[in-house]
């Protein structure tokens, strides 16, 4: 699924999209797309930057330095890791890579090590209990790979560390804990998962809202994740889990409630604040906490009749991938609003903080061809008054904050995700696209089916 921007609307009207090529690796893969695959991976300690091509025979690794230019590379089998896709990769203390092959067949991760000194590897299997446990995320962190998994028959998770060839287990017990869903009736912690799976959130990248809109969220930190449950609508139910020792601590945050009840509600953790939404028909409220103390830092109420004075960007519907369309009145936003999920994405650069701020459904409506209609430049002209219609629509704005949380009068200006998604839609060549974001730049890694060659890209935030 394409993620949801207003800068797609801004880029719509240019005419280039500014990047840079860095390198190219000439390879024919010589297979069908669906028997190949890539990745990008930085080792944050050296900075070496390493592409992953596996095709069907053969498994390509490429190290480059800092600069990006090729230092090694090293070509192996597919020996043990025949029908297996890569899952993620670590990196040891000697600078050289893991790669965590996984079986959706036999439910368990073949871990290889490659040696780029003596062009050799070493295999294990690593086998976890498929019968009570799955998989909800993984992720690197730190040059380690993590395994979270859920257990069917207890109330608790496993967080697994892959570090120096070594696998840390460590049990997180929820038994000890009170849920309850929206309706204030008493559930499992495994009943309110699987009400509402987890959805992981990228840290230190942009989460594009159709993610955010989820309710239980998982952020990942440094041996630390915050868990976040949103089933509530009237609090947000958090967990600081501590992945040294397994302890976990509860918080409870309140949201800003209305003189009506929410209709719909989220939250966004980043950086040791926590921003809180509640939706219903007539109001719109939005607040910022500090997460250690609980203190409101920013808080803002806005009815229907009100305009919205902390946003940057107009308020805005879009349907599918289409072009977004103004909203106008604030009444019509809410409204709109208030009838999907909600949710918020805070995503910070070296200046400023972006905000995103709204909701996505999808759902079978009836579309009035006559008088105003949010959805009416979307359709054209039809014979008669009234549609139904099933689409994937989203309702947002943007708001640019500094990192004082201050309001700005700043163009949300494009991030270099939004021009690399532009940039792949527009080149029909590009296959097995990967993304990489480093400290000042991201890199749009992909296979160029004309020139036959992996290829490096440089892409940029803000204006060009």
């Amino acid at each position: 699924m394409k993620q949801i921007f207003l800068f797609l609307a801004i880029i719509y009207s240019t005419v280039s999209i500014s990047q840079t090529v860095l390198t190219s690796y000439p390879i024919d893969l010589k297979t069908p797309k669906e028997e190949c695959e890539t990745l990008n991976a930085e080792n944050t300690i050296t900075h070496d930057v390493f592409v992953f091509i596996a095709s069907p025979n053969n498994f390509t690794i490429l190290k480059y330095n800092s600069a990006l230019f090729l230092n090694d590379q090293f070509v192996a089998t597919r020996q043990y890791v025949e029908n297996r896709s890569m899952m993620g990769y670590s990196f040891s203390e000697d600078g050289n890579p893991t790669v965590y092959w996984f079986s959706p067949v036999e439910k368990n991760i073949i871990v290889i090590k490659y040696y780029f000194e003596t062009k050799t590897t070493k295999a294990l299997k690593f086998t976890f209990p498929t019968e009570n446990q799955t998989i909800i995320a993984q992720y690197q962190k730190d040059n380690n790979f993590y395994l979270i998994l859920k257990y069917k028959d207890k109330q608790a998770l496993t967080a697994y560390t892959f570090k120096n060839g070594i696998a840390d287990e460590k049990f997180l017990d929820f038994s000890s804990f009170t849920f309850r869903d929206r309706k204030t009736q008493q559930k499992t912690f495994n009943q309110i998962l699987n009400e509402n799976p987890i959805e992981k959130m990228d840290s230190g990248e942009y989460n594009p809202l159709y993610r955010v809109v989820a309710k239980n969220k998982l952020y990942t930190l440094p041996n630390r994740l915050i868990l976040t449950l949103d089933q509530s609508p009237r609090k947000t139910q958090l967990f600081d889990i501590n992945l040294e020792n397994s302890e976990i601590k509860e918080k409870t945050f309140i949201k800003p409630l209305g003189q009506k009840n929410p209709r719909t509600s989220n939250s966004f953790y980043h950086e040791n604040k926590l921003y809180q939404l509640t939706v219903n028909s007539n109001e719109l409220l939005f607040d910022v906490k500090d997460y250690d103390s609980g203190e409101i830092l920013k808080s803002f109420n806005v009815t229907k009749k009100d305009t919205i004075r902390f946003n940057n960007s107009p308020l805005l519907m879009q349907i599918e991938n289409r072009k977004p369309k103004v909203i106008k009145k604030t009444a019509s936003f809410i409204k709109e609003l208030a009838s999907v999920d909600a949710g918020l994405s805070v995503f910070k650069n070296k200046k400023n903080l972006f905000i995103t701020l709204g909701g996505s459904g999808s759902n079978s409506r009836t579309v009035s061809m006559n008088g105003f209609n949010m959805f009416d430049d979307f359709f054209g002209d039809f014979p008669s008054n009234n549609y139904s219609i099933e689409s994937n629509y989203s309702v947002f704005l943007e708001s640019v904050w500094t990192k004082k949380l201050e309001l700005t009068t700043e163009t949300h200006e494009p991030l270099a995700a939004d021009k690399i998604y532009y940039f792949i839609d527009n080149h029909r060549e590009i296959f097995f696209p990967n993304i990489l974001k480093l400290s000042n730049y991201s890199i749009l890694g992909y296979y160029d089916t004309i020139a036959k060659e992996y290829v490096l890209r440089k892409f940029t935030d803000g204006f060009d």
